[in-house]
């Protein structure tokens, strides 16, 4: 089981590598950055999904790297988990220009490697960083009904059915939306002790 993860996430990394019917690939060859395709436990029992990667991240090929990151990795810390336990990665896998937000051409064309992800790890709890992944993952796992304002469901937990059984989604605010928000800081403390639950 596990030698057949690692290389279903193999071929879904060398995918994303080499996708260049996405338009956001001959931007990243042409300012030689890098493809975020995600990092963690490949076991990780969450698995958190933001929206696409910054600067930072196209020049490192990690995700949440920047100041984003070491808002997550203070929320993470908070409930005892740390970076490595978890699964991080983002439903569009390369940086869209000045960080603009990411189109819904863009998404289709990333969304199919974030599926096989999902399918490889198999996590017990999703949680969605930001509104794109959220509703994103919302809509694949059949929630649409559900779906409202992130101000209005984040830290919320909504189950759903995978080809692996059950999962827990948990909408959570983007953590880079607390750094122009200070007040949202308290709200995703707040949500993250919720994800412990499930520890």
């Amino acid at each position: 089981m596990e030698d057949n993860r690692e290389e279903v996430l193999s071929k879904i990394k060398e995918g994303i590598v080499n996708l260049k019917e996405s338009p956001l690939y001959k931007i990243r060859i042409k300012n030689k950055v890098l493809p975020v395709i995600g990092e963690g436990s490949h076991s990780a029992k969450i698995m958190f999904i933001g929206e696409a990667p910054g600067k930072n991240e196209a020049e490192t090929g990690r995700p949440f790297c920047g100041a984003a990151g070491r808002v997550l990795s203070e929320m993470l810390d908070s409930i005892g988990l740390k970076r490595k336990d978890v699964y991080i990665t983002n439903i569009v896998k390369d940086r869209p220009p000045e960080n603009r937000d990411p189109t819904p051409g863009e998404i289709k064309v990333y969304a199919p490697f974030l599926d096989k992800q999902i399918e490889a790890i198999k996590p017990d709890v999703i949680a969605t960083l930001g509104r794109f992944s959220m509703a994103y993952v919302m809509e694949k796992f059949g929630l649409q009904k559900e779906l409202k304002p992130i101000s209005q469901i984040h830290g919320k937990i909504f189950e759903a059915k995978t080809i692996f059984g059950g999962v827990k989604i948990i909408p959570l605010y983007h953590p880079a939306a607390t750094l122009y928000q200070n007040s949202l800081k308290k709200d995703l403390f707040n949500d993250f002790k919720t994800i412990k639950n499930y520890l």
